[in-house]
Formats: C-alpha cells, structure tokens, sequence
C-alpha cells in the first residue's frame, strides 16, 4: 500500500488481524452473525463459494468411486454410547434433543412439552449412527467395500465462535468407508487426504502440509488420523482437512461384521473424512489483502465483472456493447466450463460499483465507458494486483485472453502464498530458539505468532506444560522427506522425526 493511500479496510492486518478478518466477510458479503448464538447466515456470495467447492470435491468423491447418500440429523443416544472413547471426545459439545413439543406456559409464552422416551442427539458426526446402518447393509466379502460420502449440517455446541472458522452449527461433507481388509482401509484414509491436499492447492491455491496427527489430537475412537495443514498471514496454522483411519474400532462397536472368503465372520475396516466451510475461512485468510477479499479463480462466483460507466446519453449504447463483450467471454472455457460473466447494470458512480467488486473479490473486472466503447476497448483491473494498476486492453484482445489471465491469477496466488509459508518456516533445534520464536513481544512484529517450526519433539509432560504456555500445538508429523534422527529440543529425547508445531486456529 503506497504511502498516504487508505486500504478498504479497516482495520489492516497489521492493525487488528481479527478484526480485519470479520470486516473482510463483511465488505465482500460473504455472511453475518445469525439471532442464533454461534451460528452463522452464510450470504449469495458465500454460499457460492461453497457451491463452488461442493462441485469440485463431489467431482473428486465420485471419481474415487463414492456415491452420496443422507443419513438422520437426530442420533440416539445409545448409539453414541456404545463408542465411549468417541462420545467422550464430543460430550462437551452436543446439543441434545430432550422434548417433542411446544404449549403455552399460561403467561403468554411457550415451555417444552411431550419428553421423549430416549434422547436424541443433534448430529456432531456421523460414524455411530452410520455404523449402525452398515451393520445391516454388510453381510459378506462381496457387500465390500461401502463408499458413501455425505453432504449435511453438524452441530457442535462451542462457546467461542468465529465466522467460517468455528460455529456451533456449520455445513460439511463427511465420507465413511468400510473395507474387507486393514490395507484397503489405510489406502483409502491415504487417497483421501491426497485428494483434499489437491484440493487445497489446485483450488484454494493454498499450499498444505500433509501429516499425521499426534495421539492428544487424534479423531476419538480413530486408530490414526492424518490432516492437512495450512499457514494463515497471520503465521497461525489451520486445520483444513482431515482423514481418518478408523482400524476396526467402530465395527467393533457397531457390529459391522462380514462373512470373509474363508467363510468366518470378521469385523470390517472403516474409514472417515471430512472438510467444511472452515475452507472459506482459510481462503479469506490465505490471500486476501487490507482491499478486502482475493478469490482464486477456480472458486470465484464470478470470474470477470464488466462495470459499465453509464451516461444518459450514452446509456443504451454502453450497455450494448457490454452485452457483446459478456457474450464473447463467456464462449470462451476456463477450467473446463464457460468463463462466468456478470454486468453490473446499477445506477451507482463508477467508482463506488468497482470498489465492490475489489472487495469481493472478482479475479478479473472491467470497467467500459463511452471512450474505451469509441476505441473499442476494456479498462481492465487484476485482483490479484494492486487496484490502481488497470490498463486500457482492446477488447478481442481481453477476450482472447481472459481464460489464461485467470490461470494466471490463479497460479500466481499460489506461489505467493507458498512462498509466505516458506518464508515464515523454520527448522528449530534449542529451546531459546522455540521459546523465542513462539513469544510475541519479543518480535518486531507482535500481530505475528510465529509461524512453522520444525522441531524435534518427544512428546511427555514436560512438552506439554510448554506448549500450553505457550499456547502453541503439534500440528503434524510430515508424511513428505526422509527420515532425520534428532534430540528434542526440550527434554533431549532422541526422536526419529521432526515435528510440525505452530500457534492455530
């Protein structure tokens, strides 16, 4: 931002990064805080995004051979109790159905009536009651393996929400597998996680680290959970994914028991995973900027936004021919589909309509008034440069164009925020360094926490009490690079690996 040049938002990330986040989401419309506590109203805008995801991860799921299906909202509670490990890991955070009717308090008001003879849990995740379904569906070999993914809403009673990142209800997608054998589940679990880490950098453009998760932050009831991770320009990491190897804890639990092709009766092998809004979230924080919201291409509602300058009497002709340019873009294919187009047909200033547009994110904008109509040409502007660098394009050129723009647009804020990560990733080897790292006031730069360190770590007591101190978690084992025998930088233990720790999300 050039000096004396006021950003669209305030405040900067530099400023308040919090806050900046919450007025990102609320310039470019994304979504607002519900009369409902902890829940959100995901707006037009953002709901497209998510639309946009939902499209191409279904694609992915159905490419892998799952198929989609529903299951109940409401669980009973005795099917969480047979996975004691599982409910204990969600008992904190479920909302829990106890009445089946309304009637008047004799005051004017209403009071819960009609108790239910069980009570129903409002669904936190899936795998008990899905488990439950299986144990019916699965009856030998040949019924495997059960590929089913499905797109719902969960409820998870937090106290402390944040638009995206945490709400007490949230959408998602959540898959459950169940396999004859340990290494067709494992397989599973693994392509999975590949699949979401493509996700993450071909479309969020969001580069992840691929790794294990520790035992004190394992799925409950799961024998291994994997995840990827991603640094936000605040140098916190956030969880983006997760794949989940469930062993045959849940069968075992469930009774989701087969006839193999010995012909004995054995336990199956599942599986879990999910991603939910939470990705808008980490879009919003990867690459937007103190102008507002920065939207990969592949993701964008909108690709290109045409701003005609309207006149009354030049109104009619302008319009016209932004109507010809919408339609010559929108022959040409980005990303296997039509380049989404719209006109902003509003009867604002011009630069009021394009600071909008700015905010919101669109990848490509264009402004026409009645000069560039005469030369025949697109005043044209890049989000994913600065909102004063615009030039005058003629328009067959702009058309002809505009798909490899946006491939550009799209790699280009991939490498950036790549290279942010790595900027802002170190190996650690001596507890003054982890300790130093980790401390904000110690740093030139107190909104920043940090970032990736890559540490050798045993994990015991000791480890723990410093990483509560410091507010800092183990995110990952890295699944990617060799092996690297090291010593812990706080006990001295000798460890085989380094571990991935940064402050999160």
């Amino acid at each position: 931002m050039a000096k004396g040049i006021k950003s669209a938002i305030s405040p900067t990330r530099a400023e308040d990064y919090p806050e900046w986040y919450q007025q990102v989401i609320r310039a470019a419309d994304l979504a607002e805080v519900s009369p409902v506590r902890g829940c959100m109203v995901i707006k037009p805008w953002g709901y497209a995004i998510w639309e946009n995801m939902q499209q191409a991860l279904d694609r992915m799921f159905k490419q892998t051979g799952h198929e989609n299906a529903y299951f109940p909202l409401f669980i009973p509670m005795r099917y969480l109790e047979k996975e004691a490990q599982h409910v204990e890991g969600f008992a904190k955070e479920c909302a829990v159905v106890t009445h089946h009717r309304l009637e008047p308090d004799g005051q004017g008001g209403l009071r819960p009536a009609g108790p239910l003879e069980e009570p129903l849990v409002v669904r936190p995740t899936s795998e008990t009651i899905i488990g439950e379904m299986y144990a019916k569906w699965i009856q030998s070999w040949r019924d495997l393996p059960v590929l089913i993914n499905q797109w719902a809403n969960v409820v998870r009673w937090e106290m402390r929400t944040r638009l995206f990142l945490r709400t007490a209800e949230f959408l998602w997608q959540e898959g459950h597998t169940a396999h004859a054998t340990e290494a067709e589940a494992m397989e599973e679990t693994m392509q999975m996680l590949d699949v979401y880490a493509h996700f993450a950098e071909n479309y969020l453009a969001m580069p992840v680290i691929k790794g294990e998760k520790t035992a004190d932050e394992r799925f409950p009831g799961a024998v291994a959970t994997y995840s990827i991770e991603g640094l936000m320009q605040d140098c916190k990491a956030l969880q983006s994914g997760t794949s989940h190897f469930l062993g045959q804890n849940f069968a075992r639990a469930q009774q989701i028991k087969f006839q193999n092709e010995e012909g004995k009766e054995v336990y199956a092998w599942t599986t879990s995973w999910g991603v939910s809004t939470r990705l808008i979230g980490g879009l919003v924080m990867t690459h937007s900027d103190d102008d507002g919201l920065v939207l990969p291409p592949r993701l964008a509602p909108q690709h290109i936004v045409l701003s005609p300058v309207l006149r009354d009497d030049s109104r009619a002709a302008v319009l016209q021919y932004c109507d010809r340019v919408a339609e010559e873009l929108r022959a040409q294919n980005y990303d296997g589909q039509p380049i989404r187009v719209s006109i902003d047909r509003r009867d604002l200033r011009g630069g009021e309509k394009v600071w909008q547009h700015i905010k919101k994110g669109v990848p490509l904008r264009a402004e026409i008034g009645p000069r560039d109509m005469d030369s025949d040409s697109c005043f044209v502007g890049r989000r994913d440069q600065s909102p004063r660098e615009k030039q005058a394009i003629p328009r067959s050129q702009f058309v002809a164009t505009a798909a490899a723009t946006l491939t550009e647009i799209q790699n280009n804020l991939f490498q950036r925020a790549r290279r942010f990560r790595d900027d802002h990733s170190v190996h650690i080897d001596t507890l003054d360094d982890f300790q130093s790292y980790f401390t904000p006031q110690n740093s030139e730069k107190p909104e920043i926490h940090g970032g990736l360190a890559w540490c050798h770590w045993a994990e015991n007591p000791q480890t723990a009490a410093l990483l509560q101190k410091l507010k800092v978690t183990i995110r990952c084992v890295p699944l990617d690079g060799e092996a690297e025998p090291g010593r812990c930088v706080v006990s001295g233990e000798p460890t085989e690996r380094r571990f991935v720790l940064a402050k999160a999300y």
